[in-house]
C-alpha cells in the first residue's frame, strides 16, 4: 500500500490513541463518584492501541508512536526511509486529538488548563513528585519494554492473532506502573500534543518525553535484535497475517 495511505493510517490511529487515551484522563478519570482513576485511564490507554492495532494494523503496522517506529527500524523490522512520513503523520495526529478533546473540556463551566490537560512531567509537574533521574529511568525501561514485547509479538514464530492483545494489555501495564511517575509517555507524540496547549512548564519538560522513550526504544531494539531475532518480513506486513 501506498506510504501517503500508511501515514493516513497513522494519523487517524494516533489521534484515537490521545483522544481515547487523555481523553479518558481528562474527562473521566476524577469524575465525580463514578470517576475510572489510574485503572481505567490505563486500560483506556491500552484499548485504544488493541482496537487500532485490528483496524489499521494490516495498513500501517500500527505504530502511533515515533518511538516505536525508531524501535522497529534498529530492530530491523521498518524502513528507515519511512519514518518521516510516519513520525510526522503521528505528531499531526496526536496534536488533532488533542484539539478535539480541548474542545470537548473546555465546554464544561470551570475548566482550566492548570490541571495539566493529562501532559507528562517530571520533579514538581510529576503526579507524585518523582525526581528527574527517576522519570528518566522509568519512560526509557517503559518504553523499552514495550519494544520488546511488540516485536515478539509479531515475530513470525509467535502464536497468530494474538499480537494486538499482547501490545494493548502491555501498554495497559506501562500505565499502571508509570501514571504515579511520568503521567506516562513511552510516546513522544502523546506527549507533543497536550503540552502545545498547556505551554509553560509542559512545553519546558517536553525535551524528556522526546528523548527518554526513544533511547528506551533503541534499547528495546538492540535487545530484541541481538538475543531474540530472526530475519522476517517488516512489522507491517506481518501484522496483516496476525
Amino acid at each position: 500500500m501506498h506510504l501517503s495511505k500508511r501515514a493516513a493510517a497513522e494519523f487517524f490511529g494516533t489521534f484515537w490513541l490521545v483522544f481515547g487515551g487523555c481523553g479518558s484522563a481528562v474527562l473521566a478519570a476524577a469524575y465525580p463518584t463514578l470517576g475510572i482513576g489510574f485503572a481505567g485511564v490505563s486500560l483506556a490507554f491500552g484499548l485504544t492501541v488493541l482496537t487500532m492495532a485490528f483496524a489499521i494494523g494490516h495498513i500501517s503496522g500500527c505504530h502511533l508512536n515515533p518511538a516505536v517506529s525508531i524501535g522497529l527500524v534498529v530492530g530491523k523490522r521498518f524502513p528507515a526511509r519511512e519514518l518521516p512520513a510516519y513520525i510526522g503523520a503521528q505528531v499531526i495526529g496526536a496534536i488533532a486529538g488533542s484539539g478535539v478533546l480541548y474542545l470537548i473540556a473546555s465546554g464544561k463551566p470551570g475548566f482550566s488548563l492548570a490541571g495539566g490537560f493529562a501532559s507528562n512531567g517530571y520533579a514538581e509537574h510529576s503526579p507524585n513528585g518523582y525526581s528527574l533521574l527517576a522519570c528518566v529511568v522509568a519512560e526509557v525501561v517503559l518504553t523499552a519494554f514495550f519494544l520488546i514485547v511488540i516485536l515478539g509479538a509479531t515475530d513470525e514464530r509467535a502464536p497468530k492473532g494474538f499480537a494486538p492483545i499482547a501490545i494493548g494489555l502491555a501498554l495497559t501495564l506501562i500505565h499502571l506502573i508509570g501514571i504515579p511517575v511520568t503521567n506516562t509517555s513511552v510516546n513522544p507524540a502523546r506527549s507533543t500534543g497536550p503540552a502545545l496547549f498547556v505551554g509553560g512548564w509542559a512545553l519546558q519538560q517536553l525535551w524528556l518525553f522526546w528523548v527518554a522513550p526513544i533511547a528506551g526504544a533503541i534499547l528495546g531494539g538492540l535487545i530484541s535484535d541481538t538475543l531474540f531475532a530472526t530475519p522476517q518480513p517488516p512489522i507491517r506486513e506481518q501484522m496483516a497475517t496476525k
